[in-house]
């Protein structure tokens, strides 16, 4: 199962800025909307800015470029960005992502009475929340393992879906993302700002370089989509064959159409742009049924135009 079924999804509302490109991310075939969960999940679509026509915001950008615009609404924004510091903070967290992942999503998550998703990673990470202002309660969560805390726990969440062995000598300064949501009610470039604000300061903070999560890719159409994604992806968007990860239960590419026009995600497109990389090739989760690609982003090499946007301090 992977740590989420999109560790950076909340960042596809940041990269949609048209209709057309919150459906260009899928094929068009009559199975396409069943492919764009996160649509539902986090597609709110900016407006045109005055003198903006609509088919201006219908060209080929990538949504990157109203990270600036967005980050603007975010600093202004009332959320209360903090990290857990109790178990019942923890809790809220774990509610939040029940709530999204199991109740919303399908994901087969443990049961529990309380209505939480807990696993064993929990105690060992470190819990981003953000808050309503006016009702305090907690309407945006990721959750960070950091590497002290993954080598007392001896693993990455990462390590049950790949084999990380080729990037074991980069766990000293790397981090591990996940588990993140945004309540359905909050959904907006602001709240997502807010986590990335956290994350980023989290990181500058510590003194960590990189970031290790799961890009995940629907698979209702039996995984034609992501194999197709996978085999358009370029060299350029690749990590170095060094910093390669294994598939523990590989997507069988060779029995999928794996020559469909596709485009990728938002997320997995903006998160491109930003720097990251990908470093494998697709694992198949049955349990949230997608096709996980391991992501790297290193802050060294996130795109400087957008670097110091996401890493400064937004008080």
């Amino acid at each position: 199962m992977p740590d989420i079924p999109n560790p950076f999804s909340p960042l596809d509302n940041l990269f949609i800025t048209s209709k057309r490109h919150a459906n260009a991310s899928i094929p068009t075939k009559p199975w396409a909307d069943k492919l764009n969960p996160l649509k539902k999940f986090f597609g709110k679509k900016p407006e045109a800015t005055k003198g903006e026509t609509k088919s201006e915001t219908s060209s080929s950008k990538t949504g990157l470029e109203n990270v600036p615009q967005l980050l603007g609404k975010a600093k202004r924004a009332p959320f209360k960005i903090s990290w857990a510091i109790n178990d019942e903070e923890i809790k809220e967290a774990q509610r939040l992502r029940y709530k999204v992942f199991a109740e919303e999503m399908g994901a087969r998550l443990p049961a529990n009475e309380e209505g939480l998703d807990i696993d064993e990673f929990d105690a060992y990470c470190d819990h981003l929340l953000i808050r309503d202002p006016e009702t305090l309660r907690v309407i945006g969560t990721y959750r960070v393992l950091p590497p002290h805390k993954a080598s007392q726990l001896g693993r990455l969440y990462s390590d049950s879906e790949f084999d990380l062995s080729r990037i074991n000598h980069l766990r000293p300064k790397m981090v591990e993302v996940g588990r993140s949501c945004v309540h359905e009610d909050y959904r907006s470039g602001a709240v997502i700002m807010a986590l990335w604000s956290g994350l980023g300061q989290y990181m500058k903070q510590h003194q960590y370089e990189i970031m290790l999560g799961c890009a995940s890719i629907p698979m209702a159409d039996g995984g034609h989509y992501a194999a197709s994604l996978y085999n358009s992806l370029g060299p350029e968007q690749m990590a170095p064959v060094e910093n390669h990860a294994f598939p523990k239960l590989p997507l069988p590419l060779d029995r999928l159409n794996g020559g469909l026009d596709v485009e990728a995600p938002p997320l997995i497109k903006g998160y491109l742009k930003l720097g990251a990389k990908i470093c494998s090739a697709p694992a198949w989760d049955p349990d949230f049924n997608t096709a996980d690609l391991l992501t790297m982003l290193r802050l060294s090499e996130m795109n400087p135009r957008y670097a110091k946007h996401f890493l400064e301090k937004t008080d």
